[in-house]
């Protein structure tokens, strides 16, 4: 069986792991109905622990731009290096919206 792949983390997401869907551009700023991705819900809590909602929305709206974030580079280095199915709480909580 071939199991979707976190476009963050690159890890495979087993079906055991925690996942949820994330908007690419967040549904507060118009972003309801339009493309969302598939990540580990470890990778999409660093994503909102990292970035508001309106720096979401005007400067990071792709993968490419989330990967390339200096905050989200150094936690996709350190991510990598965990089994595929690995969770923990995310320091820091959610940012404002």
């Amino acid at each position: 069986m071939v199991h979707p792949v976190c476009p963050l983390c690159e890890r495979p997401i087993l079906p055991e792991a925690k996942q949820s869907l994330h908007h690419l551009i967040p549904k507060l700023k118009g972003g309801k109905g339009g493309p969302t991705v598939l990540l580990h819900q470890i990778c999409h809590n660093e994503i909102h622990a990292t970035l508001t909602e309106a720096e979401l929305a005007r400067d990071h709206a792709t993968i490419e731009a989330l990967r390339a974030h200096p905050r989200l580079r150094r936690f996709i280095a350190w991510v990598a290096r965990r089994p595929p199915a690995f969770h923990s709480r995310t320091a820091g909580g959610r940012r404002k919206r």
